[in-house]
C-alpha cells in the first residue's frame, strides 16, 4: 500500500458544545478541516489544511496516512470522511492510528481483469461492488483486489463467498454479488435464435 504524508496542527477542545461549534466553524471559514485519529488511547484533535488532503480524498487509490502532527508522527488510515451535504467541501475527518500487531478493517478497490466468456457471448460485465471491505493486519493489504473473469460466462456472477486472498478476511456478506455477466438483448436475441 502507498503512502501519504498529511500535515496538520493539535487544536484544543472547548468544554461548552457551543463554543466548540464556534470554534469549528472558525477553522473551516479558514479553509481548514477539523480532524480527529482515533486507536492510540488518547483522542488527538487537529487541524488539516483542506488542500493538504485533496490528494487522500479524491483518488481511487487507498494509503497508509503519515500523520505529522506539530511535527510529531503518527501511521494511521483514513477511518471516516464528512462531506457538506450541498457544497460537496469536506466537514471532518476520523482517522484511525495503526498498530503494527492488530488487524484493521479496510475498503479496498476491486479490478477485474480477463475478457469474460459472457461478454464475447455478447452479453455486458457489471461491476456491482467498486470497493471490498477486508480485515488483516495493514502491511498484507494490496492496493487493490484484483478478480479474473474470463471464466464467468452469460448471466453468471462472482459473489463475495466465492473469493479468497491470503491473509484477509472479507467483511461484506457472503451472498453478495460482485461482478457479473447480464445478458443484453442481443445476447438474448442470439441465445433464443440458437434454441429454435
Amino acid at each position: 500500500m502507498k503512502s501519504i504524508e498529511v500535515k496538520g496542527t493539535a487544536r484544543t477542545i472547548a468544554e461548552r458544545s457551543s463554543e466548540q461549534a464556534r470554534a469549528l466553524k472558525a477553522i473551516r471559514k479558514n479553509n481548514g478541516v477539523p480532524c480527529v485519529l482515533y486507536g492510540g488511547g488518547e483522542n488527538i484533535h487537529f487541524t488539516v489544511p483542506a488542500d493538504g488532503l485533496r490528494n487522500l480524498v479524491y483518488t481511487p487509490h487507498i494509503y497508509v496516512v503519515d500523520l505529522v502532527i506539530d511535527g510529531k508522527k503518527y501511521n494511521a488510515i483514513m477511518k471516516d470522511i464528512q462531506f457538506h451535504p450541498v457544497k460537496d467541501t469536506i466537514l471532518h475527518v476520523d482517522f484511525y492510528q495503526i498498530d503494527e500487531t492488530k488487524p484493521i478493517v479496510m475498503e479496498v478497490p476491486v479490478q477485474l481483469e480477463g475478457l469474460a466468456e459472457g461478454v464475447k457471448a455478447g452479453g455486458k460485465l457489471a461491476l456491482q461492488m467498486r470497493k471490498l471491505k477486508v480485515k488483516a493486519l495493514y502491511n498484507v493489504i494490496p492496493e487493490k483486489l484484483v478478480i479474473n473473469v474470463s471464466h464467468l460466462g452469460l448471466g453468471k456472477t462472482v459473489k463475495v463467498g466465492e473469493l479468497s486472498y491470503e491473509g484477509l478476511e472479507l467483511m461484506n456478506a457472503k451472498e453478495a454479488v460482485v461482478c457479473a455477466v447480464k445478458l443484453t438483448r442481443a445476447a438474448r436475441g442470439a441465445a433464443a435464435a440458437a434454441s429454435n
